[in-house]
């Protein structure tokens, strides 16, 4: 009797299959995906955006496809540490990336030397969500200062440059290239302190070590909405939704054209099944339409995207280019 290997068994089973016109399943969506639980690594620390979206959307796909979505934090080099071990993984849809604009808009531009392709070792799920950076101080601080606005900051880092610190969540964040922007067109001096994510920089902030902040508004709204720190201006080019008092930078200093924002999405090792991935991205858009998330994250500042995994990589790739313009005229540098 001829035996067969089990790839030339399969080809004879489909080849059967297909002349008695039955359908034939691809072998990958027999694979039982998700059989184990699936882990969602946020490339920063714990208490910031990246984290807070991250943790979000985890209940939903968990209660979607009945397997645990754990959350994962791996923070180091403005994101590149998390960003390397996902996409070193197998590409078996058991190991995501919550990606952001640094990881993937930003970090090939600032680093002379890059643990990632961005582009050739992901495979784009969806964009979950974009989001202003707020500039803040610590309000008492502030008003010691007697800094009020934007333009009283400016007027008051001018008066003592290189003596205003600056905290960021990494280097190579959007939170880090928006400070830098700021300095390059305002020609201000800020000494840049680089932190692990937001949650550890922000307990500085608060605490008045650091001076001022550009950070994503999900993660500062609430120690904004508690008093303990300033909100001056937002860096996108319209107000924000979710505190619609607070001008934009361009407004506050007459700093035309300053737009310096944040976006956060989900990827996958190359070579992930597209039937996984696409699964993946139905649920999370449909999480993300339903109303008691879509209202809570337009309540911290955060718009909820969930478009296809091709509008997401034509976004990577318009945000390549556009961030590698702007670390090209704010000078910005990896300290």
């Amino acid at each position: 009797m001829t035996s067969f290997s089990q790839p030339n068994r399969r080809l004879v089973l489909e080849a059967l299959a297909s002349a008695a016109g039955l359908a034939v399943l691809p072998v990958r969506a027999q694979s039982g995906w998700p059989n184990k639980p699936v882990r969602i690594v946020v490339p920063f620390a714990a208490g910031g955006t990246t984290d807070i979206l991250a943790r979000a959307i985890a209940p939903e796909l968990s209660k979607a496809f009945g397997q645990q979505f754990i959350v994962d934090n791996r923070a180091g080099a403005g994101g590149n540490v998390g960003a390397e071990i996902v996409a070193k993984s197998p590409a078996d849809g058991y190991t995501l990336l919550m990606g952001t604009v640094g990881t993937h808009g930003i970090n090939r531009a600032l680093y002379e030397k890059m643990p990632y392709d961005p582009i050739k070792d992901f495979a784009p799920v969806t964009l979950v969500a974009g989001v202003p950076n707020v500039m803040v101080m610590q309000t008492e601080k502030a008003r010691t200062l007697g800094i009020n606005n934007v333009a009283d900051f400016v007027k008051y880092a001018k008066a003592h440059p290189g003596k205003v610190n600056m905290a960021s969540s990494g280097n190579g964040t959007s939170i880090h290239l928006a400070g830098e922007l700021f300095k390059s067109m305002t020609g201000t001096y800020m000494v840049h302190f680089p932190y692990r994510g937001s949650g550890p920089a922000l307990l500085d902030m608060v605490g008045g070590t650091m001076d001022v902040m550009f950070d994503n508004l999900p993660s500062s709204m609430p120690q904004i909405k508690a008093g303990k720190l300033k909100a001056l201006a937002v860096t996108s080019r319209q107000r924000s939704a979710a505190m619609p008092d607070v001008p934009t930078i361009e407004e506050a200093a007459s700093i035309k054209g300053f737009d310096a924002t944040s976006w956060f999405g989900l990827l996958a090792p190359a070579g992930t099944p597209a039937d996984i991935v696409n699964r993946i991205q139905q649920e999370v858009a449909k999480s993300l339409n339903t109303p008691a998330i879509k209202e809570k994250m337009l309540a911290q500042g955060a718009i909820p995207s969930g478009n296809t995994p091709a509008e997401f990589a034509r976004h990577i790739d318009a945000e390549h280019k556009k961030w590698a313009q702007v670390v090209k005229v704010s000078g910005a540098k990896v300290d």
